[in-house]
């Protein structure tokens, strides 16, 4: 089976479930050797850090691809809920790794599995979590520290974008830390946690995805930091934000080709999971439309939920992207 197959089974296993709750929301410090110097081949200049962390976790794998024109900019780029520990999805799935064959440093954090990119309040008291997950701490203060003192990668005008889960994270901490980041991208993200339902939904999602309690993390549904973490709450901190919203319609394309059994369940799953998307990015787009804050939509006539059409998004974006933070 091919790694993208088996990537692909993993992020969908579970989902039936987490589409019928869906549904309700439609209303070492290890360093690889070599120089920085130029190659033809990105993965020539891979760089592998465990770099310090917050919360008890001690530290967090980080795979950087330097810039082939030693430029400072960077983007961080986000994963999806089932994240996994040994790279990121973007390197699994994808071919993210040669942005940086056009002026800009790729930083791909490992692992967060349900974490939403957040700080928790507490270890996850239902899957035995020895430590509290202290995302927003490590990309904002942590690891820009880190990129600037060994790479001279600059801690501010830098741009962070991800999928699903990581969309939503992009937003919100663009919206936070808007020193940091001059760009976001966020692609099939879920934009609006506060829909009915949405909430229910994130809790079953995240007891599937590493049995994670939605408790730890931002206590129960009526606690504040559901508001704090919501992109359609935070909306008008975006202002001034160059922001690529995209999802697709739902729909097979081009990147569905299944070939067996599993396959047609998994392109089913995409294509509700997908649709459910796109409703929340619609949603996302009025409210900004009604706030007076321009952002660039690419809601294709197809598309699911799966990595195709991610990376065909983060190529789009490629162009915006670099004015945005002068790379």
């Amino acid at each position: 089976m091919s790694v993208t197959a088996t990537r692909r089974r993993r992020a969908i296993s579970g989902a039936v479930v987490r589409l019928m709750v869906a549904v309700v929301i439609l209303p070492l410090a290890f360093v690889l050797v070599g120089g920085g110097t130029a190659s033809a081949n990105p993965y020539d200049r891979l760089r592998e850090h465990w770099v310090a962390a917050p919360g008890g976790v001690g530290h967090i794998k980080v795979r950087i691809w330097l810039a082939n024109n030693g430029s400072n900019k960077a983007l961080y780029l986000l994963d999806g809920l089932r994240a996994t520990n040994d790279v990121s999805g973007w390197e699994h799935e994808t071919n993210a790794a040669w942005l940086s064959d056009h002026g800009i440093n790729v930083v791909e954090p490992v692992g967060g599995m349900s974490s939403f990119y957040t700080d928790w309040y507490a270890p996850s008291n239902t899957n035995g979590q020895p430590y509290t997950y202290k995302w927003e701490s490590f990309l904002t203060q942590n690891l820009p520290d880190f990129l600037a003192n060994v790479y001279g990668i600059s801690r501010t005008s830098n741009a962070v974008a991800g999928l699903s889960m990581g969309g939503n994270a992009a937003l919100v901490l663009a919206a936070y830390h808007r020193d940091q980041f001059t760009f976001a991208g966020s692609m099939s993200g879920y934009l609006n946690l506060s829909a009915p339902g949405m909430r229910e939904a994130i809790r079953v999602s995240m007891l599937d995805s590493g049995g994670y309690n939605s408790d730890s993390m931002w206590g129960p549904p009526w606690d504040p930091a559901w508001l704090r973490n919501d992109p359609f709450v935070v909306a008008p901190m975006l202002r001034g934000l160059p922001m690529w919203i995209s999802a697709g319609a739902g729909l097979p394309g081009p990147h569905d080709q299944p070939r067996s059994a599993i396959d047609v369940f998994n392109v089913g799953t995409g294509m509700g999971l997908e649709a459910i998307a796109l409703a929340q990015n619609r949603a996302f787009q009025v409210r900004l439309d009604t706030l007076g804050i321009p952002a660039h939509y690419d809601f294709p006539a197809s598309g699911t939920h799966s990595w195709g059409y991610w990376q065909d998004q983060l190529w789009a974006m490629l162009p915006m992207m670099k004015a945005s933070i002068g790379a």
